[in-house]
Formats: structure tokens, C-alpha cells, sequence
């Protein structure tokens, strides 16, 4: 698969680069700079772009099999992040790529009856303005119906850790263990991302991960 990874130098972002890479896939990763650390690969090119620039998601995409996104907003400018899906959902239709495979926030998912995350009381007041942003954002793809989306969203606590390849997923429930803790690893992540990506299991749906 020839992928375009938007958000290629994050922290995210490049452990869902090198994951695809290692499983044979050709992956151009885009950055605002051009330039993404810590991935090192022949099949990999690093390229510069603007995610917001639906112009330049065109441009990018043509020729891609799939679009897989770790895009996220700055603290300061949460919102951007409805303007960059908004601009990648415009960009892939020009290109006529119809597979996205977006991170999204745990916030979204469901805690209990009628209640997301972001609405319980344990949900920190300071993560809130990005988690709505990420919500907001989320109704975008629910609009688009041309397009192959999966909403893939990490536990609570995501941080870099351990690749064990051992976790387990949910359609819009957040994943928690039986000590109610929700976390993953970035590396395990990865892994999740990369099988969605490749499978389709969970188009047009919120793909919860944890342990």
C-alpha cells in the first residue's frame, strides 16, 4: 500500500511510520518542515506540506492508496484541527482518495449510558478545549459518506512505552483495565492503527484502543 502519513514527525506519527514501513508499506510523510525524524527507511520520502492547504492535501494524495493522519492541534490553537480536516477531506476528494484512517481523542468515546468521556467528572477542565475540538472535527467525517473513514482514538492516557503488541479494541467505548485505567503506548498504538488501516474493519466508525 502507498500511504500518505499527514503529521509524520510527531511523536505518533512516527511510530505509525515506522510500523507501516516495517510491514512492507510505501509511506510519504509530510510535515510542515519537510523533515521527520527517527524513521529511516528506502521506502519512506519526506516531504513538506500544510495541512490546512486542501490544495495541497490534493496535491500530496494523488497517486496514494490511503491517507492515514496524526495530525494534532497545538494548545493554543485547538481549533485548527476542524480546519485541517476540513481541508484533507476537500483534498482527497479532488485527489479521488476515498481511504482515511484519522487520530482522533479519547474524548469522544463513550464511558456509560450517554456519557463521553469528556463529560465525566474525572475529564482534567485544561484537556477540554482540544477534546471539543477533536469532537467537532469528528462530525466532519460523519458528513462525509464518499469517503472509507475509521476514527481511531487512543485510551485516556497515551505516552511512549513498549511495543507488546498485546491490547484490545472497542467501537466507541472507551478501553479501560480492570483497575479502571485507560492508557496505551504509542508504539502499541501504532499497531492498531496499522492493522485498521489495512483491514477496513472499522470504516465509519470511532476504533477505541487500550489494554
Amino acid at each position: 500500500m502507498n500511504v500518505l502519513l499527514l503529521g509524520a514527525s510527531g511523536r505518533i506519527g512516527t511510530r505509525i511510520a515506522n510500523e507501516l514501513l516495517n510491514r512492507g508499506h510505501a509511506v510519504t510523510g509530510v510535515s510542515r518542515s519537510g523533515a521527520v525524524d527517527g524513521v529511516d527507511d528506502p521506502d519512506f520520502s519526506a516531504v513538506a506540506g500544510d495541512a490546512t492547504d486542501a490544495d495541497q492535501i490534493a496535491r500530496l494524495a494523488a497517486g496514494h492508496d490511503a491517507v492515514a493522519s496524526a495530525l494534532g492541534p497545538s494548545d493554543e490553537s485547538p481549533e485548527v484541527l476542524v480546519e485541517m480536516l476540513d481541508a484533507v477531506i476537500d483534498g482527497m476528494d479532488r485527489a479521488s482518495v476515498d481511504r482515511l484512517v484519522w487520530t482522533g481523542g479519547a474524548g469522544i468515546l463513550n464511558v456509560g449510558p450517554d456519557t463521553r468521556l469528556i463529560d465525566s467528572p474525572e475529564f482534567p477542565d485544561e484537556w477540554k478545549p482540544v477534546a471539543s475540538a477533536a469532537i467537532e472535527a469528528y462530525g466532519l467525517l460523519e458528513d462525509a459518506d464518499d469517503l472509507r473513514w475509521t476514527y481511531v482514538a487512543p485510551a485516556a492516557l497515551i505516552e511512549p512505552g513498549e511495543r507488546t503488541g498485546e491490547f484490545r479494541t472497542a467501537l466507541g467505548e472507551l478501553v479501560s483495565d480492570e483497575d479502571g485505567e485507560s492508557r496505551i503506548s504509542m508504539e502499541d498504538f501504532a499497531i492498531a492503527f496499522a492493522n485498521e488501516l489495512e483491514s477496513g474493519d472499522a470504516v465509519h466508525e470511532q476504533l477505541a484502543v487500550g489494554y
